[in-house]
């Protein structure tokens, strides 16, 4: 398959998971056990088009890295075992290590809690010619922090300032934070994972089984399982209030990994060929240059064979 045909495949795949205008979204009308037109006999498939769409993620990785002009953010929300880890894994595998940052968020530090809810974010950000990727995000302010007020009063917010507008007031502060990132050549690119409350169940089950993931268990996650419905409808109301044109939710099925990979993957790879990425032209100048040092390495050699 050629690289055209992917490109054109990657975008047709991940635009049934595309949320631009959250206004009327509602997260009970995505099934997070969808596959599409996909079964389970298809997952051998579903890997080798994965493998073929992480290489040519390098391709254009490379070509962002070497233009230098923009720089992408993607970010993964979700509630725990959804699959964050294992999707920047799998996904990222083929990226030039030096051309992409992986930031992981968890609470916030004293350090942090002294300073504006975007601070460390901010300190963050992906460099011209970089993929950054946040493992959740600004976006924990109003999910996490909303769903346990006493977080919020960890921050040391004014009183006057916490409001019953308080959440809206962060919905428009993101909105304008991510218009401003965009018009700054950041494309802005946002997933929420979305798993049931079932598959959840099985995955924590299995962390506990099985002695090479129990590492991976936290007593703590078993606990924001009994907010459910309040996450449930935090999430819901955070797309609703921050999926715009320039920065984009998907939603994606979470139940079934390789599913979940594929359309993240597909995602991707269609916002940086949006780009109209190319490797950087030199001038006359930097021609000549080349001309003059093959010259010169050309003379070492016949003086060498001679």
């Amino acid at each position: 398959m050629s690289s055209k045909d992917l490109i054109k495949r990657a975008r047709k795949f991940a635009a049934p998971f595309r949320v631009a205008k959250g206004g009327k979204f509602r997260l009970k009308d995505i099934d997070p056990g969808d596959t599409l037109h996909l079964q389970s006999e298809d997952k051998p498939r579903a890997k080798e088009v994965l493998a073929m769409g992480v290489e040519l993620l390098s391709e254009l990785q490379d070509m962002l890295y070497a233009q230098d002009r923009w720089a992408v953010l993607i970010i993964l929300q979700a509630m725990d075992a959804a699959g964050k880890d294992g999707t920047i894994k799998h996904i990222m595998s083929g990226v030039n290590p030096q051309g992409c940052q992986v930031h992981s968020f968890k609470s916030p530090s004293p350090e942090e809690l002294d300073h504006d809810y975007l601070w460390r974010c901010m300190k963050a950000l992906p460099n011209k010619g970089n993929i950054g990727i946040f493992n959740r995000s600004y976006y924990e302010e109003t999910l996490v922090v909303r769903v346990h007020k006493e977080y919020l009063a960890n921050e040391k917010l004014p009183p006057e300032l916490v409001t019953r507008n308080i959440w809206k007031e962060r919905f428009q502060d993101i909105r304008n934070f991510e218009r401003y990132l965009t018009r700054n050549g950041i494309v802005i690119r946002k997933f929420y994972l979305h798993i049931s409350k079932e598959e959840q169940e099985r995955r924590f089950m299995e962390r506990i089984d099985n002695p090479e993931k129990n590492w991976k268990f936290s007593a703590s996650d078993v606990k924001e399982r009994q907010h459910w419905d309040e996450y449930m409808k935090a999430f819901e109301d955070m797309i609703r209030n921050t999926a715009t044109k320039e920065a984009p939710w998907y939603v994606v099925p979470a139940d079934n990994k390789w599913f979940t990979r594929l359309v993240v993957a597909a995602a991707i790879i269609d916002a940086l060929a949006s780009l109209g990425l190319h490797y950087p032209k030199v001038d006359d100048k930097k021609l000549e240059e080349l001309a003059a040092a093959k010259k010169s390495m050309l003379g070492e050699k016949k003086k060498r064979s001679g």
